[in-house]
């Protein structure tokens, strides 16, 4: 790992360019970028048991390819993993098995006695996670009283009550609202191919865990007696009171519907809300569920071959992400400007939305991960998108614009100094022992990889390093850093995507490279570095027991994290950069991109992970445009807080 190459400047001159004219060839006509963004087998599968819960007359073409691409995910354990190459996931691997069922699949095929045999090898259908087994009560195939409680009522209680839907993430609200009325009605899928599932169950039942592994004794003792009481008292609450409740879960979700773009512009929270106006009587031509079924729609990738429904859309970030790239490039200044100016009128400027009931007396200024979400924007595409502003032109018709998004990151700062992705102080930690919380992703709470970025906003802004806000974030990540000098990352697989946003962001406030926080987080990346030159990491870091990094092959998006936090602490001349840039030279397909199948988002994680199609388009671009950059300058501290 010692060996040190020169690199050659017309050949990355080259490479450059090729990767420049393919992101460019991929720009909208509008100037807008997205990309597939891709999960795991479950949402695909769901996608086709909705259409037999409700009853309609499916696409039968549709089916085909989306059992094609289901086939070809399986994975050799005869289950299907939660991201390329991974282990057996038994509740994504149920789900898959039944919709491959619904859609005519033989249980006598080999792929479905494989999976079968793995289901009940590992206890069952009964020993899926929650959302599995709420799946399988809405079709009939286990009771219900084999779901966690959580009774509709949960939407009256006021804000200081302990349990309160304001206390948890945006994602988890948006998907429970509407749960909560399939819960209180336990309607009854109307599936017209009478397809069932009983041989997925062991004969005398393998009930699910009453403890997930991230749960903790006694909070789960104290919330199963809690459910325990609930399943009994049920036929108790006053019926006025029950039907007050299921008319705010309806007021709820109307409210925040989001046209098209659907309820949280999230899948499971549209198709909760589709079935929740369904078992509600709603006819199909009315214009609440006719919009939200259109949402689910607006979802599918549909190809020659194969299909499948994405979880959500990102193309902000894509969008913001691949400006930010491009600047780095040359001779791109039209298409950037194009990109930003379709970005401007996105921004969030006249909804207060959930994240108001922690910091009411904030402007809105955000903007949403999709197209519209506007309930919901985030702090993570918002500094993206502000950084790329100002970085392109500090023009007058962009300050308003930068000024709003600065205003409204600086208020959503959490208490010990990070930043959510989507509320402040959202970090009721006990509320993940909840039954319903057996994965563990029911918060929204201050993570590193967040607060490097809205760190790095503020200081690419001219926010001083000695204010009290800086000095906070700063001592927060310095806090929460780890032993190896890594940092966790919640939004990207996952260390080395921690480390690189932190770094940056404390680089750009002003911290010396050579100060210990940075020395430890330069080292780490450069010892993890593999032989081939790139750097890898698996969604496996995830696991709770997770005690040092372990190697993974190499990905051009990840690579690219890693150089460029190399390349912030001011590493630019050291051998493993050089090694990393070739690696993504001698890795460039002859399109001038790059093939990555490994996944490299996270969702949530050890529950979900994303394949972001974009990643291995702009990141690689952006390293090797930011090492010939550093490499002809006099400077070689990075200008910028991305």
């Amino acid at each position: 790992m010692d060996r040190t190459l020169t690199i050659d400047r017309t050949e990355l001159d080259a490479a450059i360019t090729r990767a420049t004219d393919a992101l460019l060839k991929q720009q909208r006509a509008d100037g807008h970028w997205v990309f597939e963004l891709e999960a795991d087998a479950t949402i695909p599968s769901e996608c086709i048991l909705l259409t037999h819960y409700l009853g309609e007359t499916p696409n039968l073409e549709l089916e085909r390819k989306i059992g094609v691409y289901l086939r070809r995910n399986q994975g050799k354990h005869g289950g299907w993993p939660l991201y390329y190459d991974g282990d057996f996931d038994l509740s994504a691997t149920v789900k898959a098995y039944f919709a491959l069922k619904m859609i005519g699949d033989s249980p006598d095929a080999q792929h479905m006695i494989r999976a079968r045999e793995g289901i009940l090898a590992r206890g069952g259908a009964d020993r899926t996670n929650v959302f599995t087994r709420i799946q399988l009560a809405l079709f009939g195939e286990t009771a219900w009283s084999n779901t966690p409680t959580v009774p509709a009522e949960l939407i009256l209680l006021p804000r200081w009550f302990p349990i309160h839907l304001s206390k948890m993430s945006y994602w988890a609200r948006t998907v429970i609202v509407p749960l909560l009325v399939l819960q209180a009605l336990k309607p009854r899928a109307r599936n017209p191919r009478s397809v069932h599932v009983p041989e997925l169950f062991l004969p005398h039942g393998s009930p699910a865990r009453n403890r997930a592994p991230h749960q903790s004794r006694g909070w789960a003792a104290f919330f199963g007696a809690l459910d325990w009481v609930l399943k009994r008292g049920d036929r108790f609450w006053p019926k006025n009171l029950h039907k007050r409740a299921i008319q705010a879960c309806e007021n709820f979700v109307v409210e925040r519907l989001n046209g098209e773009d659907g309820l949280g512009a999230i899948y499971p929270a549209m198709a909760n809300s589709v079935m929740m106006f369904d078992c509600l009587g709603y006819s199909t031509e009315h214009p609440h569920r006719a919009v939200a079924r259109r949402s689910v729609e607006k979802l599918l990738v549909v190809k020659d071959d194969e299909a499948y429904c994405q979880p959500c859309v990102s193309p902000v970030w894509d969008t913001a992400l691949a400006c930010h790239a491009l600047m780095e490039s040359s001779g791109t200044e039209e298409s950037v400007a194009r990109g930003l100016q379709w970005l401007k009128p996105l921004q969030v400027l006249d909804v207060k939305g959930d994240w108001a009931e922690e910091r009411p007396d904030v402007r809105p200024g955000g903007w949403a991960f999709q197209y519209n979400n506007a309930h919901y924007p985030d702090l993570d595409d918002t500094a993206v998108v502000v950084m790329a502003l100002d970085r392109a032109a500090k023009s007058e018709r962009s300050a308003e614009a930068i000024a709003r998004g600065n205003e409204w990151i600086e208020g959503l700062q959490s208490r010990n100094g990070g930043w959510g992705a989507f509320d402040a102080d959202n970090a009721y930690h006990y509320l993940n022992n909840i039954p319903f919380a057996d994965h563990g992703a029911l918060l929204d709470p201050p993570t590193e990889d967040v607060t490097g970025r809205c760190l790095g906003m503020l200081a690419q802004l001219g926010e001083p390093v000695d204010s009290p806000r800086m000095k906070a974030a700063i001592e927060y990540l310095e806090r929460v850093q780890l032993k190896d000098g890594s940092w966790f990352g919640r939004w990207g697989v996952n260390y080395i995507y921690g480390t690189w946003s932190a770094m940056a962001g404390v680089i750009a406030a002003g911290v010396d490279p050579k100060h210990p926080m940075m020395r430890k987080a330069a080292e780490w990346l450069i010892a993890i570095q593999n032989a081939d030159g790139g750097w890898g990491e698996s969604c496996d870091s995830y696991r709770l027991d997770y005690a040092d990094y372990e190697p993974a092959p190499s990905t051009a998006s990840q690579t690219a994290w890693a150089l460029l936090g190399l390349m912030a602490a001011a590493e630019v001349d050291h051998p493993a950069v050089a090694r990393g840039i070739a690696y993504l030279q001698e890795t460039q397909a002859q399109d001038g991109l790059w093939n990555q199948l490994h996944y490299a988002g996270g969702g949530f994680p050890r529950v979900f992970y994303l394949r972001y199609h974009g990643y291995p388009k702009f990141f690689p671009l952006w390293a090797m445009a930011r090492y010939r950059n550093l490499k002809a300058s006099n400077i070689r501290r990075v200008a910028q807080g991305l």
